[in-house]
């Protein structure tokens, strides 16, 4: 049972990392688009690095889900080991993960509410006036057409893999 949670591990771990390498990859393409729209807006595109907005996988945007990827590899590890280790760690972090991806996920279908908030958390007059549907559309147009199925995706590796740990540590 070990062996199989730390296969789910392994495969959460995976879908973790995998939004960060896309962000990495396409999130240049995306500043551009996101600078284009505020452009367009009659915004200055030098208010996103005056307020920490970036597209790309730096910050939190890298640590956190780095974070949580490495956290489940050494689980999985553990747990490929045979360690009672790894089944107390998989208790704390597959039930972490779980409560993450359920953040990720509310953020994420609320995107247009919770950028509003933080433009309007930055008290930036610029940032008030930034037409965020537009913006957000623009910037999430810069990357693959397959990335809101490698989302989906990832949603659901990470739900169904961190519940298969757990119930498999549990046995």
């Amino acid at each position: 049972m070990n062996t199989l949670a730390a296969v789910a591990q392994i495969l959460v771990a995976a879908a973790f990392a995998s939004i960060p390498l896309l962000r990495h990859r396409f999130g240049g393409a995306a500043k551009a688009a996101a600078v284009a729209e505020l452009r367009r807006q009659g915004v200055r595109p030098p208010v996103l690095e005056e307020n920490g907005l970036r597209f790309d996988a730096s910050g939190h945007e890298w640590w956190a889900p780095g974070s949580f990827a490495a956290a489940m590899l050494t689980a999985a590890a553990l747990n490929l080991a045979g360690n009672p280790w790894g089944t107390t760690l998989t208790w704390v972090f597959s039930s972490i993960a779980l409560l993450a991806n359920i953040a990720i996920l509310q953020s994420q279908l609320g995107a247009v509410k919770s950028v509003r908030a933080a433009f309007r958390r930055k008290g930036d007059a610029e940032l008030l006036r930034v037409d965020v549907p537009a913006f957000l559309e623009a910037a999430e147009g810069a990357f693959p057409a397959w990335t809101r199925v490698l989302q989906n995706v990832r949603h659901t590796v990470v739900f169904a893999g961190s519940a298969l740990a757990l119930a498999l540590v549990s046995l």
